[in-house]
């Protein structure tokens, strides 16, 4: 019976050139020149340091510049709220999440269900949905539907096996 997985997966190496590129961006724009702005990668997070809220919303905006252009989805990413750092700077921390949580692969099961494909079903194992059919068609539809809805998180679908 043909399967594919749903999954939100997010390419650690593509995230790490695009910070990369946005250290070497704000080092050599006249705009952040002397104000020390940086992006760190973390585990699962990114941090932005810099002198003033103004420069640290630009250097977001330049890192989000970055990432687009190398693909990976801005849903991935959770903006935590600006806080002060030490000798006046200013800190924001961005969580990165993959995998797809317990709520959201009820609402995309509830979804493939409410499609009413006579043979697609779908279940949750771990953080990924598998779904399955008798039918091929029926899979490339439902294939269709998840990039075409909003679910909030990046969706992908890998494994499609006849």
């Amino acid at each position: 019976m043909p399967t594919f997985d749903v999954v939100s997966e997010v390419d650690m190496q593509e995230v790490r050139n695009a910070v990369d590129q946005a250290n070497r961006e704000a080092g050599t724009r006249f705009d952040f020149k002397g104000t020390d702005s940086s992006v760190e990668l973390g585990s699962g997070e990114l941090v932005l340091h810099s002198t003033t809220e103004d420069r640290l919303r630009a250097l977001h905006q330049v890192l989000e510049e970055k990432l687009v252009r190398r693909q990976v989805s801005l849903k991935a990413l959770e903006d935590k709220k600006a806080e002060e750092a030490a000798k006046g700077t200013v800190r924001q921390h961005i969580a990165i999440h993959a995998g797809i949580s317990a709520d959201n692969a009820k609402r995309i099961n509830k979804f493939i269900k409410d499609m009413n494909l006579k043979g697609a079903s779908s279940q949750t194992q771990g953080d990924q949905v598998r779904v399955s059919s008798k039918k091929r068609d029926d899979l490339q539809t439902v294939i269709q539907a998840l990039k075409e809805g909003d679910f909030g998180i990046p969706l992908q679908c890998t494994n499609f096996r006849d």
